[in-house]
């Protein structure tokens, strides 16, 4: 008996060796869109796979977007996008067609969710649900009110300052809708896992609740083609 105990503390032991050299999973996941090209779908790039333009190297979280979502660059960055002041590098993600676009995530994930986005036209909304494809249960619902343009750090462009949205839910999430105007709403660092959106943080603004007269500001640029 004795010796059989010194068995289960030694074996007790190895095993808490083997979990404490396995490193643990980060419990928040934030997407920046870097990497992607201008307009390019972001389908795959962070499940394993590649944008629509072929564009690959996103982390393997397990997540996907549907053909809607697009990421865009500022074309102060030589891109095709209306906006600066991004919380992170120089690229974001919106949708041309539709009425939004739908994240898939397959493994879950729970606690809460984030962003941040810029809408100076339309107001927008996100909804987070407990199934694939926005179905079962709705978990949390963010209305998005018109956002302001300009401002200190806004240097070109109509889509900025952004603003952070997030919010707490119980239960387990496997798709989250982002809707609104097509080419009249952008988002950038959603943050599965908290409230709160990873990244740096814009300097704070006043947010408005009213249009901001910019009617023919689309968050991409229609540009003349020879």
């Amino acid at each position: 008996m004795k010796t059989r105990g010194y068995w289960l503390i030694g074996a007790m032991a190895v095993l808490g060796l083997i979990i404490s050299a396995v490193p643990a999973r980060a419990n928040t996941i934030t997407l920046t869109f870097e990497g992607l090209q201008d307009e390019e779908p972001i389908e795959n790039y962070y499940n394993g796979g590649t944008g629509g333009f072929g564009s690959s190297g996103g982390p393997n979280y397990g997540i996907s977007f549907d053909p809607n979502a697009l990421a865009i660059i500022s074309g102060a960055n030589g891109g095709s996008g209306n906006f600066s002041g991004s919380p992170s590098g120089d690229t974001i993600a919106f949708f041309l067609s539709g009425t939004g676009d739908l994240m898939e995530v397959p493994a879950g994930f729970t606690t809460g969710f984030s962003f941040f986005y810029s809408a100076v036209v339309y107001p927008g909304s996100v909804t987070v649900y407990s199934g694939l494809g926005g179905t079962g249960s709705v978990l949390a619902t963010l209305t998005l009110p018109v956002t302001p343009s300009g401002g200190a750090g806004c240097t070109y462009g109509a889509y900025c300052p952004w603003f952070p949205e997030g919010v707490t839910f119980a239960g387990t999430a496997e798709s989250v809708s982002f809707a609104g105007t097509a080419n009249y709403i952008g988002f950038d660092n959603i943050t599965l896992g908290s409230a709160t959106p990873g990244g740096s943080t814009p300097e704070p603004t006043t947010m408005l609740l009213l249009g901001t007269g910019l009617g023919v500001a689309a968050i991409r640029r229609r540009l003349a083609r020879r």
